[in-house]
C-alpha cells in the first residue's frame, strides 16, 4: 500500500504508518494539504494523520482538512511517543552541545535538558528532519530529539531514550481513504462526525443531547471556525456506539437538527 504522510521519513508519523500497514510504502510531504491532495487524487492509497495527543492537545489543522476533503477514516492508532537523543554513530551523551527538535519535542523534554545544562535547545521544523540535518552536517557535537525511526532511517545512534518529561504522551493517528476505497466495516465500535449547527442560542445543546438520547458515548469534541463565516463553527466529535445500527440512528437524529452532517468514518477504537 502507497501511504502518504506530513513530514519527513522517519517521523511518528512513519512509525503510525507502518503499524497501521507494516510493508507500505511511506511517501513524505511537506505540508498536510499535499497529502490529502495526492489522496483525492488517486497518487496514494491512503494517508496517515496525526489528529490528537495526549499532552498537546488537538492538530487542528487536520480538523479543517477532513471538512474540506473528500476521505473517510478507516482506522486509528494510538502511538506511546518516546523521545530520544540522538547523535552519530560513534558520539557520546557528554559531548552533545546542540540539540535541534520541533519546539513541541523539545518543550516535552524540559527535564533532560535541563539536566544536561550543556545542550543547547534549538528549535527546527520536524523530530525526524533535525536526525537528517545532523547525519548531513557529521558534527559529534550535535544531536535530535525524535523516536527510535529516525535514528533507523537515517543511520543515527541513540544516546539516551525515553528522555520526555511525562511517560503518558500519546499520539491517536487516523488511516484515511477515499470512500469508495474502504473495506466493509465488520464490526463498528466508534463513529466521527463534523456538524454545523443555526446561530442562536441552544442549539449546540440539543445537538449534544441527542447523543446522549442515542446512547452514544462522547468522547471528544473539537470546534473549528467556519471559513468565511466569522463567529460561526463546525463541530467535531467522536463517539463510542455499540454497531452500525447506533450509528445510523445518530446520524439521522443529528441530520433532522443540525444544518449540516459530514461522517467522517465508522472504525474500531484503538487498542490502549
Amino acid at each position: 500500500m502507497q501511504i502518504a504522510i506530513q513530514g519527513e521519513l522517519g517521523s511518528f508519523s512513519h512509525e503510525a504508518a507502518l503499524g497501521f500497514v507494516p510493508q507500505a510504502t511511506i511517501h513524505p510531504c511537506t505540508l498536510s494539504h499535499e497529502a490529502f491532495e495526492f489522496l483525492e487524487r488517486g497518487k496514494v492509497d491512503a494517508i496517515v494523520i496525526p489528529i490528537e495527543n495526549s499532552l498537546a492537545g488537538s492538530v487542528v489543522e487536520h480538523y479543517d482538512l477532513l471538512w474540506k476533503h473528500e476521505v473517510k477514516i478507516e482506522r486509528e492508532l494510538r502511538l506511546r511517543i518516546r523521545h530520544c537523543l540522538i547523535g552519530l554513530p560513534g558520539s557520546e551523551l557528554g559531548s552533545i552541545h546542540r540539540v535541534y527538535s520541533h519546539p513541541v519535542a523539545l518543550a516535552q523534554c524540559r527535564k533532560f535538558l535541563a539536566a544536561h545544562p550543556k545542550m543547547e535547545a534549538i528549535p527546527f521544523y520536524d523530530t525526524a528532519g533535525s536526525v537528517k540535518q545532523l547525519v548531513e552536517l557529521r558534527d559529534r557535537h550535535v544531536g535530535a530529539v525524535a523516536g527510535v525511526q529516525a535514528a533507523v532511517t537515517y543511520g543515527g545512534q541513540v544516546l539516551a531514550e525515553g528522555i520526555e518529561d511525562n511517560v503518558e504522551n500519546y499520539t491517536r493517528f487516523f488511516l484515511l481513504r477515499r470512500p469508495d476505497d474502504l473495506p466493509p466495516q465488520t464490526a463498528v465500535a466508534k463513529t466521527s462526525l463534523a456538524f454545523t449547527v443555526a446561530h442562536r442560542p441552544g442549539t449546540l445543546v440539543e445537538a449534544l443531547k441527542i447523543l446522549a438520547a442515542e446512547q452514544a458515548n462522547l468522547t471528544k469534541i473539537q470546534s473549528r471556525p467556519v471559513h468565511g463565516q466569522p463567529w460561526h463553527y463546525v463541530f467535531f466529535v467522536d463517539c463510542l456506539v455499540d454497531g452500525a445500527d447506533m450509528a445510523d440512528r445518530v446520524l439521522n437524529a443529528l441530520n433532522q437538527h443540525c444544518s449540516r452532517v459530514l461522517e467522517l468514518g465508522r472504525y474500531q477504537s484503538a487498542q490502549e
